[in-house]
């Protein structure tokens, strides 16, 4: 049986699964690839497979969420504030149906072009050298006097780690730094 695609979390078997056998706690199905990552619910189970990730299935079964909902750049969680211009299907997408990945805070999902961008993986200051222009401004944005610094000291697995996105509409990258 073919893997299923995750557009918004094109890495995810890299980062998001193991390879172990089990049964799928939510389809029963003997499976090779266990889900790893972060799922918000009140419920715990043990195995997740890809599939049950992709067609929503562990989402609805477990009342879960992979990320959450105001954890998506441009949506709030305070009712009153306006409603998100990204699309509510994709938001659910990312919510419900992608991947989410392991972080030392709470995860952030970013968007661009009103719409969520994939996340790549996990990046160090090397890899960020030839999209370093398009990543800055995220990192000034948020540590402005500091930017520079925090550029030149992130790494793929310590205490301070960049977390890559892209655009799938214009292809611009984005960059949320993680401190643990």
């Amino acid at each position: 049986m073919e893997r299923p695609l995750f557009i918004y979390h094109p890495n995810a078997y890299a980062l998001s699964f193991e390879e172990v056998d089990g049964i799928c706690d939510c389809c029963g199905q003997s499976r090779t690839l266990r889900y790893r990552g972060p799922f918000y619910t009140p419920l715990r189970p043990d195995y997740l497979c890809p599939w049950c990730i992709a067609d929503g299935r562990a989402a609805a079964s477990y009342e879960g969420e992979f990320t959450g909902w105001s954890d998506i750049e441009g949506v709030s969680p305070d009712p009153a504030d306006p409603p998100p211009t990204i699309a509510r299907e994709l938001l659910l997408e990312i919510c419900e149906r992608t991947p989410g990945y392991s972080s030392w805070q709470q995860s952030v999902w970013l968007s661009h072009c009103e719409r969520p961008c994939a996340f790549l993986g996990f990046a160090g200051s090397e890899d960020l050298l030839p999209i370093l222009d398009q990543v800055r401004p995220d990192v000034a944005e948020v540590n402005p006097r500091d930017a520079d610094w925090l550029l030149e000291h992130l790494s793929r697995d310590g205490e301070m780690v960049g977390c890559l996105f892209q655009c799938l509409q214009c292809g611009q990258h984005r960059l949320h730094v993680d401190l643990g």
